[in-house]
């Protein structure tokens, strides 16, 4: 049966962040509340985990997961270079709601999805979703939602729409103005806006130098 944690109670916060932990150490599924949506997430290096998590959106490998990270320093562990791109635009965005596609290090065994030898990693800004990556390292996180329904900006729409897929539920309060991140591909010689969110093209552009134009 899933468990649900209050995280606005102290107690019960310590108590969900223990649980959540626990789950995603046990190859289970736990959904945490972020600054963007509402995220379903797994232990990105237990592929197993990883596949459950697709199911439980009811989507495939072909639209594969991205990363939640604690810190700036864990992305250099995780790409095959962070170039001087990717660092102007953490040292501008994160923690916050800008995602960023990179090479991922090939030496690390973890199964995402078809990326194509890429990762997109993220650091978002809410204290529960970054003391849990604190505490079990990077996870494998979409939105908490079936495929083709809406992202979940609130613990109880999650539970309605994953049920018991997901054996920790953190119920951090609803988001407010709900937006998913933006996306920046930076694996080709110039950057590519995946998806205009919560981040503006222009923000992005001024930060980089370059023009950056949202995708028709």
């Amino acid at each position: 049966m899933s468990a649900v944690y209050d995280c606005s109670r102290p107690d019960s916060r310590a108590d969900g962040l223990a649980a959540a932990a626990g789950a995603v150490r046990s190859s289970r599924l736990v959904v945490l509340p972020t600054d963007t949506v509402y995220g379903i997430g797994a232990d990105a290096f237990d592929a197993g985990a990883v596949r459950a998590l697709l199911r439980a959106k009811n989507r495939g490998p072909d639209m594969p997961v991205g990363v939640l990270v604690g810190s700036w320093s864990t992305v250099d562990g995780l790409v095959l270079g962070t170039p001087p791109q990717a660092r102007a635009l953490i040292e501008a965005f994160w923690p916050g709601d800008l995602s960023i596609v990179l090479p991922h290090a090939p030496s690390l065994q973890w199964d995402l999805g078809t990326t194509r030898g890429t990762v997109m990693l993220r650091m978002p800004l809410h204290p529960v979703a970054l003391e849990l990556l604190r505490e079990v390292g990077p996870m494998a996180v979409s939105s908490a939602n079936v495929s083709g329904k809406p992202p979940a900006a609130n613990a109880r729409d999650a539970q309605e729409q994953l049920g018991e897929s997901v054996s920790v539920y953190l119920d951090g309060g609803p988001i407010e103005n709900a937006r998913p991140s933006s996306i920046v591909d930076l694996t080709a010689s110039e950057p590519v806006l995946l998806r205009e969110g919560a981040v503006s093209a222009g923000e992005i552009s001024e930060v980089l130098g370059v023009p950056v134009t949202a995708p028709s």
